[in-house]
């Protein structure tokens, strides 16, 4: 049998950590291999490792041809479901995976839209004699999008937050920094903070080790705190002129009292003087 290992699908899932290769090689040298591997014609999609565990010690194995695959989006999308299915990856993985169906999907989706915009025939024209609209349908309809981070969220079982972290250390995370979360060295949230700082700062953080990595999240998320804690200084100056303020009313009150007594006592002089007149 031929089977062709293409690289790029073979790397298009995170390779297993020495420790679980170790395992998966004991298990099969044990009990044999027990799943069998998924092929696209000649191509092997799944099952990487126990092909090369295989044919490392002369093992027999079984194959089984996936024929609902027509592009390699398809396999793509195929080998994430089968990888978000899993326990054994990390969070991290499992929220790039959702990110990368996301785009697959988008795009997917787009072109089936426009295929559909494109081949629609004009309203005064029937459908053929002798064909259904389903002829000329032009295949399933185009998958629903993961068009939220709610909606990656849930495919990837995160939070929303995992989401907005995982996405930021994609955009912006050293690849030494990268490699810790995918290590499971440090956690996400630890590796979206020092994402923040500039990459040499992040790569030196993550050449120093774990302790350093926290560190520097510390730093970051310090820094982030103090605008919020000393921006009521301005508020505090509003509180300090409130009582010149209150004092310049109250001063403006009592010559207007004052100056209302004397007006008062000007008009009961008036009246005396013009009850006198009226009794003369």
């Amino acid at each position: 049998m031929n089977i062709v290992v293409n690289e790029e699908l073979k790397a298009y899932i995170d390779p297993m950590s020495p420790e679980e290769y170790a395992a998966l090689e004991r298990s099969i040298l044990t009990e044999g291999c027990r799943d069998a591997l998924v092929l696209w014609g000649d191509v092997l999609v799944d099952g990487h490792h126990r092909y090369g565990i295989c044919q490392k010690h002369s093992l027999p194995f079984q194959t089984v041809q996936n024929t609902h695959f027509k592009t390699m989006e398809d396999v793509h999308l195929w080998m994430i479901d089968q990888h978000l299915g899993r326990r054994s990856i990390s969070d991290y993985q499992r929220g790039v995976l959702a990110l990368r169906k996301k785009v697959i999907v988008d795009d997917q989706r787009s072109r089936a839209l426009s295929e559909t915009s494109s081949d629609d025939p004009p309203f005064d024209v029937d459908t053929p004699a002798g064909e259904s609209p389903a002829d000329n349908a032009s295949a399933l309809p185009p998958p629903a999008p993961l068009n939220s981070r709610e909606s990656i969220a849930k495919a990837a079982r995160l939070s929303s937050s995992q989401v907005v972290m995982i996405e930021k250390i994609q955009k912006q995370a050293a690849p030494e920094l990268v490699a810790a979360v995918k290590s499971g060295v440090i956690s996400i949230n630890t590796a979206a903070a020092v994402a923040s700082l500039p990459a040499e700062e992040q790569v030196s953080a993550a050449n120093a080790g774990k302790d350093e990595l926290k560190q520097a999240a510390k730093r970051v998320r310090e820094a982030k705190r103090k605008p919020r804690e000393e921006s009521p200084e301005p508020a505090s100056n509003d509180q300090a002129a409130k009582p010149d303020a209150v004092e310049a009313l109250e001063h403006r009150v009592a010559e207007l009292t004052r100056e209302n007594d004397a007006l008062r006592k000007q008009v009961a002089d008036l009246q005396a003087q013009l009850a006198v007149q009226l009794a003369d």
